[in-house]
């Protein structure tokens, strides 16, 4: 506790909460953190449940400097809050000493008793769940799956996330008295029409998990996968003494390099095409990988990829960075004459992802032109009562904002 103590007497508590502004979720930072100075650990659960409900998650996980601690006024000049380490060991103290969220909503809403469906159960779904559910509401989680947990459990590596502290947690929303259908899955064994029939309210929280394709030569040669797809299925080849090319620069990249690069791969490269402090990737997560032993290659490019029928070599050029009429990113431009190549038996694209084609063609909502699902301002979709959030409708891709989408989904439909 001594450790925590300190960690938490180090905010400083302005009054105007930058932190709060820098994160997604808008919890309120120095109330919490107040609380736990004065170690009234409960108080400080109370404080953040009413805006979250993955504490133990957001605080591991969350890319903490490009968010609330990046805000943080001691970052200025010295090391800012450790605000992650502190959410996370209040939401650890919740669940060992079951700790109740905050009920005053429900005692307010004791006749709301809409039925909801939650398809997914990844950060949108599960916080919608949760807020649904502590304001009354019979919900229903639909999960294709046998586990729930979505990304949580599928995308993020034990070693980020360990999966005792995910059951924890999920146990810790179900007790709100949240309803669970196993392998079950939109379009195959569930349809959407069948679910507006019997629901007031449906929530799409399914993710986007397969992924971009730069449309480069070679891509479709065997030995290139998506990161992605490797990350959720775990269905990984034998790496052993093979040298593997990691293609983009975000958290994905980093997570998919360290997972094979422990899997005794010879070499790990990740390559991108811009300029190391341009990296979407925590840098926390860029350090420990290359700590691990993965290698970088910054301002690089691939542009195809070699072999028969297989992965042998992969071509690269070298990139320069430049500022574009109208773009407030420098743009990174290929190298005339700068190309060069690499032996390579694997490569892994971790540039984005995308919806599964079959299953939105399925649901019969409007979409975007990248295939995400067109919702409004409130994540409705072009049906009403049905709603869509998190890296589905194209949020932004961190767990805080899909976890937002869904808080922000189950205060609509619970006010209208």
């Amino acid at each position: 506790m001594d450790k925590i103590n300190e960690l938490a007497s180090y905010c400083l508590n302005c009054k105007v909460k930058p932190c709060q502004k820098g994160c997604p979720l808008g919890n309120d930072i120095p109330e919490f953190i107040k609380n736990v100075k004065e170690e009234n650990y409960e108080q400080a659960y109370k404080v953040l449940s009413k805006t979250t409900v993955l504490e133990s998650i957001c605080g591991r996980i969350c890319p903490h400097m490009s968010q609330c601690m990046g805000k943080c006024v001691r970052g200025i000049k010295s090391h800012p809050v450790s605000i992650g380490e502190l959410e996370a060991f209040v939401g650890d103290m919740a669940i060992k000493n079951n700790y109740s969220m905050d009920e005053e909503d429900v005692q307010a809403t004791k006749n709301n008793r809409k039925k909801v469906a939650i398809v997914g159960s990844g950060p949108a779904g599960l916080t919608c769940s949760a807020f649904l559910a502590r304001n009354g509401c019979s919900v229903t989680i639909y999960e294709k799956y046998s586990e729930l947990g979505g990304i949580l459990r599928h995308g993020i590596p034990d070693f980020r996330l360990d999966k005792s502290i995910l059951d924890s947690a999920i146990n810790k929303i179900l007790e709100l008295g949240i309803n669970v259908e196993y392998n079950a899955e939109l379009g195959v064994s569930i349809t959407l029409e069948e679910l507006k029939n019997n629901y007031d309210a449906v929530f799409i929280a399914i993710g986007a998990n397969i992924p971009w394709k730069m449309g480069i030569e070679g891509e479709d040669l065997h030995g290139v996968f998506g990161g992605n797809a490797l990350l959720e299925n775990n269905n990984h080849p034998d790496y052993e003494g093979k040298n593997i090319a990691i293609i983009g620069g975000g958290n994905v990249a980093m997570d998919s390099a360290r997972v094979i690069n422990r899997m005794g791969a010879r070499t790990v490269t990740v390559i991108y095409r811009r300029a190391e402090e341009q990296m979407p990737a925590e840098k926390k997560e860029i350090e420990d990988a290359k700590r691990e032993g993965v290698n970088f290659m910054f301002q690089t490019n691939i542009v195809k990829v070699l072999g028969n029928d297989r992965v042998n070599k992969i071509e690269c050029v070298k990139t320069q960075l430049v500022q574009k009429e109208g773009e407030t990113r420098l743009s990174p431009v290929n190298v005339e004459g700068s190309n060069f190549e690499m032996d390579m038996d694997f490569v892994v694209m971790a540039i984005g992802s995308m919806p599964e084609e079959r299953i939105i063609n399925s649901l019969g909502l409007e979409c975007d032109r990248k295939g995400y699902i067109k919702v409004n301002e409130n994540y409705e979709t072009s049906i009403k009562n049905v709603f869509a959030g998190g890296d589905i409708a194209g949020t932004k891709a961190t767990v805080a904002w899909a976890a937002r989408t869904g808080r922000e989904v189950a205060e609509y439909i619970i006010a209208n």
